[in-house]
């Protein structure tokens, strides 16, 4: 299995839409890496998934996949395969014949369908489940059905399209480890697209964040949470995300840690928000308590600052309390929302 998959400029407008609803999309996933697509509704997700399978064709740009341009290769005849919201098996049919459904369609010999069928079922450990019922099936192991279905088309990418969602929260943390374990495994691509942090941190390599039809940032999840390249990733990505204040903000906690540009934006995350009581105090709006920490939001001026703070601290809405960032610890962001990338005044 060689090559990967390649975007160059990818674009697509909807008939008779004004905007496009995506616009110069550029990345590339190599093979054995699991990319994951984020953003909010209306960013593209689904469109981009469309254009990999061929159910759409890009309005400019190209796309690749194995080294071979898909531009004018049939959705049928691309090396994809999808995996849907909810895994959309067959609930009459047992296992082994949901697995080898779309061999049967394609009228691939009984024998040969036989074959790749119990090839799949090998690699993803469902053996012994081939004559059950997706109603007998853990959400897991549906998972892993749905996944051999698609494995046995043998193809050079997997397209997920929010594949996790149709479960419950506990089935949902589980189900997504072993779906992260079982796409690394394989050695193919995989782009999976998903609206959970949570998910898209466990199962992707990378992280492809999506914003009006825009690619904002590609990257690891860790360069994402500590060099994000704009403000929109900055309160996108973390739970509590970034908190953001002007850096002409009179009185702020918060200062650049060199000659900030007219019209910056500072930004900080909440774990850098350090309690100080000797330093100058401000209004808390509201504490939220997550069971291993509390999230304190204050008043600088009339924008949050979100603080991390141990459960034992007794702190509630109206109380004053003071605190300090560390300069070395604040993001600075020009007028239009990109990361400056400055050394510190001398």
């Amino acid at each position: 299995m060689t090559g990967g998959v390649t975007l160059e400029g990818l674009g697509y407008r909807y008939p008779r839409a004004h905007d496009a609803a995506l616009r110069d999309v550029t990345f590339s996933v190599a093979p054995g890496e699991v990319l994951a697509v984020v953003g909010p509704s209306g960013s593209g997700k689904s469109t981009l998934l469309r254009l990999l399978c061929g159910l759409l064709e890009p309005t400019h740009g190209r796309l690749s996949i194995g080294g071979a341009d898909m531009a004018a290769v049939a959705p049928e005849r691309r090396p994809v395969a999808m995996v849907f919201q909810g895994f959309a098996l067959f609930p009459h049919l047992t296992v082994r014949d949901n697995i080898g459904f779309g061999l049967r369609v394609r009228r691939v010999s009984r024998p040969e369908r036989e074959r790749r069928v119990v090839e799949a079922a090998a690699t993803l450990h469902l053996d012994s489940l081939l004559d059950r019922l997706p109603a007998q099936l853990s959400g897991g192991e549906r998972q892993r059905t749905a996944l051999a279905r698609s494995l046995v088309r043998d193809p050079l990418l997997f397209c997920l399209d929010e594949p996790l969602s149709s479960l419950d929260p506990v089935l949902r943390t589980a189900a997504r480890r072993e779906l992260a374990e079982l796409l690394r495994a394989d050695g193919r691509c995989a782009i999976y697209v998903t609206h959970d942090q949570a998910e898209a941190m466990t199962a992707g390599d990378r992280i492809a964040v999506l914003r009006d039809g825009a690619v904002e940032q590609v990257s690891t999840v860790r360069d994402l949470y500590e060099r994000p390249a704009t403000t929109f990733v900055a309160g996108f990505i973390g739970t509590p995300p970034m908190s953001l204040i002007p850096a002409d903000m009179p009185g702020s906690p918060i200062a650049a840690p060199f000659a900030a540009p007219p019209g910056a934006t500072l930004g900080v995350r909440a774990e850098d928000v350090r309690l100080d009581a000797a330093a100058p105090t401000f209004s808390v709006t509201s504490v939220e308590d997550v069971g291993n920490e509390l999230h304190v939001v204050l008043d600088i001026g009339g924008f949050p600052l979100v603080a991390r703070v141990p459960p034992g601290v007794r702190i509630a809405a109206g109380d004053r309390i003071g605190v300090r960032v560390p300069t070395e610890r604040v993001h600075v962001f020009d007028p239009a929302g990109r990361a400056v990338l400055l050394g510190p005044v001398r």
